[in-house]
C-alpha cells in the first residue's frame, strides 16, 4: 500500500543579530588595511599580495546580498578576530544547532496544527554538523519529545530537498506517517571572511518542514507530485576541515582550505545548465509545461545565478512573484534558502498550483521536489 506524502507546516527560525553590507564592508576593510601594514615589507618584495578593499557596490552586484542574520555578529565585524565568538556550551546544555532547530520545528509543527506527539522521525539536514557524533537529529528529537529515531544527513546546500526527498519516500512506503526535516545552518562558522572574494556570501538561520500522509493535514498543504536528486563530484566548493586534521604534519595550521572556498566562475559556468536541465527534465518526465508552473522556489546563493535558471525553466524572464528571491535579506544560509524562500511566499497559491523548490551547491548536487497546493 502506498501512501501520499505532502508539506502540512513550515517553519524558519531567524537570529536576533544583522549585519549589513555597510558594517561588513567598514570591518573588512579594517582589516585589510591592517594586514598590509603589517606584511608591507613582504608586499614591497613581491612576496605577499596586498589586500584590496572591499565595497557595498562590489557585494551587491556579484551576488544581490544586502544584509544577513548571524548568530554572533561582534567575532565577525572584528577585525582582529573575523569570526562568529559562540560561547562554549557544557555537554549537559542543548547545542547551538539543536536550539535552532527545536525553535523552527515548533513552527512548523504549530502551522500543522500538531505536535511532537504526532511526528515519526527527525532529519537534520546541515551543509556542517557541529559534531560528529551523536547526532544532533537525535538531540532535537530528545529536545522535541519526538518518538521514533532521528538521524543527521549532509549534502551540502541540496540537504534540504534531500531530506524532503528521503522523508517524502519513508511516507509513501508506510514505514513511517510523519516526519520534521530541520536545517540548522550556521554558514558564518565556516565562511572566510578574510576574503574579498566571498566573505559577504553567507548568513544563519533554520528551517523546518513537517511532511505527513496527506490524510493527516489538518489545514492547506502541499502535496509532493515527485522529488529528483542528482550528484556530480567537483573541487569548485570545498571546505577541507574535518577530524583528521591534527593527524597531518600541517593540520593544525591557519590553512586557507580549512574554511568555505569555491571557483565562483567555474562554479556558475557548471551549476547553471546543471540545474535548468535538471528542473527542466524533471517537469518533462511528470508532464507539466512551463506555463503551468507558478513558483520557483530556488536556492538562494546569487541572484544572478537564479535569474539565469529561472528564464531556462520558464522560457522567458520570471516576474519577482514567480521566483522569489530572499537572499537579499538572509544571504545565502545553505540548505535552508529554497525553504525560506518556500515558507514565506506560498501562502498565496490556490488549490492545484504547482510549484518546484529547488536547491544546489556543493558536491555538485541538486535536488528538485514538485509540489501542487492543497487544501
Amino acid at each position: 500500500m502506498s501512501f501520499t506524502p505532502a508539506i502540512t507546516g513550515t517553519g524558519v527560525f531567524t537570529p536576533e543579530m544583522s549585519i549589513s553590507n555597510a558594517e561588513l564592508v567598514v570591518a573588512f576593510n579594517a582589516y585589510a588595511d591592517r594586514y598590509n601594514a603589517e606584511n608591507a615589507d613582504a608586499i614591497a618584495a613581491g612576496e605577499l599580495d596586498a589586500k584590496a578593499h572591499s565595497s557595498e557596490e562590489f557585494i551587491v552586484k556579484a551576488s544581490g546580498i544586502e544584509r544577513r542574520y548571524v548568530m554572533d555578529k561582534s567575532g565577525v565585524l572584528d577585525p582582529e578576530v573575523m569570526h562568529p565568538l559562540l560561547r562554549q556550551r557544557s555537554d549537559d546544555e542543548p547545542s547551538i544547532m539543536a536550539e535552532m532547530a527545536v525553535d523552527a520545528a515548533h513552527k512548523a509543527l504549530k502551522a500543522a496544527g500538531k505536535t511532537a506527539a504526532d511526528v515519526g522521525a527527525v532529519i537534520c539536514a546541515a551543509s556542517n554538523h557541529e559534531r560528529a557524533y551523536p547526532a544532533v537529529a537525535i538531540e532535537i528529537q530528545a529536545l522535541l519529545g519526538v518518538p521514533g529515531f532521528a538521524f543527521d544527513m549532509n549534502v551540502a546546500c541540496s540537504s534540504a530537498t534531500f531530506g524532503i526527498q528521503a522523508a517524502a519516500d519513508m511516507v509513501r512506503s508506510g514505514s513511517i506517517k510523519s516526519a520534521l526535516v530541520v536545517n540548522p545552518e550556521i554558514c558564518s562558522a565556516h565562511l572566510e571572511w578574510r576574503d574579498r572574494d566571498c566573505h559577504f556570501i553567507f548568513g544563519d538561520v533554520a528551517t523546518a518542514v513537517l511532511i505527513e500522509r496527506i490524510e493527516d493535514a489538518k489545514g492547506p498543504y502541499f502535496e509532493i507530485k515527485s522529488t529528483r536528486c542528482a550528484t556530480e563530484f567537483s573541487n569548485n566548493i570545498r571546505n577541507n576541515n574535518g577530524y583528521l586534521r591534527r593527524s597531518r604534519p600541517d593540520g593544525i595550521q591557519d590553512r586557507r582550505d580549512m574554511q568555505f572556498m569555491q571557483n565562483g566562475r567555474k562554479v556558475f559556468k557548471e551549476v547553471v545548465p546543471m540545474v535548468s536541465q535538471h528542473v527542466t527534465s524533471h517537469m518533462d518526465d511528470q508532464g507539466i509545461a512551463a506555463d503551468q508552473l507558478k513558483r520557483l522556489w530556488l536556492h538562494q546563493a546569487n541572484k544572478s545565478m537564479n535569474d539565469f535558471i529561472g528564464k531556462k525553466v520558464l522560457g522567458r524572464v520570471p516576474l519577482p512573484v514567480e521566483q522569489p528571491n530572499i537572499l537579499q535579506d538572509y544571504a545565502n544560509t545553505s540548505s535552508a534558502g529554497s525553504i525560506i524562500a518556500f515558507s514565506q511566499n506560498s501562502n498565496d497559491l490556490s488549490p492545484g498550483d504547482l510549484g518546484i523548490i529547488c536547491s544546489f551547491g556543493a558536491g555538485y548536487s541538486v535536488g528538485s521536489v514538485i509540489v501542487e497546493r492543497g487544501g
